[in-house]
């Protein structure tokens, strides 16, 4: 789609200069590739990375520039030193991003970059996202949005731009599995981190260890469910699970949803549990 792309360059050059937040996704790194093609070393890609970004999110990123080298940095961000992202209330993902806005402010004040541009893209204005009102603190930009490009053609131009991440699934930041009542601490992130890690070794194709406390609920796609049901995997998926400290491990038989951690769920009738002795 040569139209949608030549508009985006032309908007990128319009910017001058620009620092693109680079989280690993689809949508970031598309960015961050265009925003290099259209203002060379005028354009940083910078990564946050804290207790909320995952290793996988981090090789992620690696992969990208591996595939499209291009000025980047990590930056560290400690959203975990804020009591209201700790609290993990409805405003959680404002405290992150208004960590991670901060920062790169800072950097392109800094350093004289004119723009701090994210991936938000026009498919992302029907869900609550506390986070734009930090972008909108920081003067963010958003240039998918802005020109009203979806997910469908962002996935088409990283094909065309041959990143590794075009058909990555979506992927919110691990705090994301946790819902507000409960508090956020390194210690859980790592546990949900150490549990989709396993769904991944498992080869299932996307995933969502929902942290419920002690019980882990999974959610996969509806076809693979019955995998994770069988007693091959089932059973080792459980003890691995456990392993890491959840007593309960159950599937989510509604299947995966973005949003399904909001989603009130009935443990008689949505989960199969996987643990023994457990439901």
């Amino acid at each position: 789609m040569p139209e949608v792309r030549d508009s985006l360059l032309a908007a990128l050059r319009v910017e001058g200069s620009a620092v693109v937040a680079l989280s690993g996704g689809v949508d970031s790194a598309t960015l961050a590739v265009l925003s290099h093609l259209a203002l060379g070393e005028r354009s940083l890609a910078v990564t946050g990375v804290s207790a909320s970004l995952s290793r996988h999110q981090r090789t992620l990123v690696e992969s990208v520039l591996r595939a499209r080298p291009m000025p980047h940095e990590w930056l560290a961000t400690d959203e975990l030193a804020s009591a209201d992202y700790r609290r993990n209330g409805p405003d959680r993902c404002f405290h992150c991003k208004n960590e991670l806005y901060r920062l790169l402010r800072e950097v392109a004040d800094g350093r004289g970059f004119a723009a701090v541009l994210d991936g938000t893209n026009a498919d992302d204005v029907g869900d609550v996202r506390p986070g734009r009102r930090a972008a909108a603190l920081y003067g963010v930009r958003s240039p998918f949005l802005e020109a009203g490009v979806g997910k469908a053609a962002i996935r088409t131009l990283a094909r065309e731009l041959g990143l590794p991440v075009a058909e990555e699934p979506a992927s919110a930041c691990l705090a994301s599995r946790v819902p507000e009542t409960i508090q956020i601490d390194a210690g859980v992130l790592n546990q949900v981190e150490a549990g989709e890690a396993a769904l991944r070794e498992f080869g299932f194709s996307a995933f969502r260890v929902r942290h419920h406390g002690e019980l882990a609920r999974i959610e996969l796609p509806p076809g693979e469910i019955p995998r994770a049901l069988s007693p091959a995997v089932g059973d080792r998926l459980a003890n691995r699970l456990q392993e890491l400290g959840y007593r309960q491990v159950a599937v989510d038989l509604r299947g995966y949803r973005p949003a399904g951690l909001a989603a009130p769920f009935d443990p008689d009738r949505d989960l199969a549990f996987l643990s023994p002795g457990a439901g």
